[in-house]
């Protein structure tokens, strides 16, 4: 039995100990505190820095428009672009045994580390006029830079690893087993391709487009570099920000709060579609 000293001891560490664990976890809560208005206030700013909703009206005018509309033709472009040759590529390294995967894997995550301005630099390097390949396209006269032909490229070079990411996921969660029976049971292995492991990967497939399409909407860095800023022709939201932040704060605010939509609804369709934390595909 417990001594009356030892008792009145441990009664005098219980309300301590208590009130040290408290403590720890309000300073713990701290942290995500803090990152979530770190993230939070910059947003709300933008939306603040929009005038009222007459003057707002005023704000979008032929280049405003000109720019949404360019944005979203070229990144649902890329989008197509995107997924004609990123699912063939994510279901052969998928079920393929393909040497060197590594470095491939490597080769094809580039893009998501590689600074914008690098990622416009290469790809005016090697099209632009002057280059092997853009002397050869010039014989047809097809220059890219300041063509929307290169905003689609440039959305398309930044944007396809995500899908890719993505598309490998999907394709690796599915059963082997059922892919075998369903290529024995079908007339031809496309078949048995569209019919059964599309439909099963179609829940990543979609999370990969949604955010590969916003990733695109967003790009700026490398569409400046490669594809200038032609109001008109090549601009698009982010470079109309650009442009409008010199001599128009409020009209680059107003640009940026649809493009802050826009993001926030492309992060709902992708945990809307796949419902985790894993929806982005992004996971090694």
């Amino acid at each position: 039995m417990s001594s009356e000293p030892e008792l009145e001891l441990e009664a005098a560490k219980g309300p301590v100990r208590g009130r040290w664990v408290d403590w720890t976890s309000a300073l713990l809560w701290g942290f995500p505190i803090v990152v979530i208005l770190f993230i939070v206030i910059p947003i709300a700013s933008v939306f603040l820095s929009v005038p009222g909703s007459s003057v707002a009206l005023q704000l979008v005018n032929n280049d405003t428009l000109n720019a949404i509309r360019l944005s979203l033709i070229t990144s649902t472009i890329s989008l197509v672009v995107i997924m004609l040759l990123g699912i063939p590529t994510a279901r052969v390294l998928t079920r393929r045994k393909v040497r060197g995967i590594r470095l491939i894997d490597t080769v094809i995550d580039i893009p998501i580390v590689l600074p914008p301005a690098v990622a416009g630099l290469a790809l005016l390097l090697a099209f632009a006029p002057r280059s092997p390949i853009g002397a050869v396209l010039l014989q047809y006269g097809i220059i890219l830079p300041g063509n929307i032909v290169a905003v689609v490229m440039a959305e398309t070079f930044v944007a396809m690893p995500f899908f890719l990411r993505s598309a490998r996921t999907a394709f690796e969660e599915i059963d082997p087993k059922i892919e075998m029976a369903a290529s024995l049971l079908s007339p031809s292995s496309f078949y048995s391709f569209r019919k059964i492991v599309l439909p099963l990967a179609s829940r990543g497939l979609v999370a990969g487009a949604i955010l590969s399409w916003g990733r695109a909407m967003g790009e700026f860095g490398a569409t400046l570099l490669f594809a200038e800023n032609l109001p008109g022709i090549t601009q698009t939201m982010p470079l109309a920000i650009y442009l409008d932040l010199a001599v128009n704060i409020q009209q680059a605010s107003f640009v940026s709060c649809i493009l802050i939509v826009i993001s926030f609804a492309v992060i709902i369709g992708v945990r809307y579609v796949v419902g985790s934390r894993e929806s982005f595909g992004i996971r090694p």
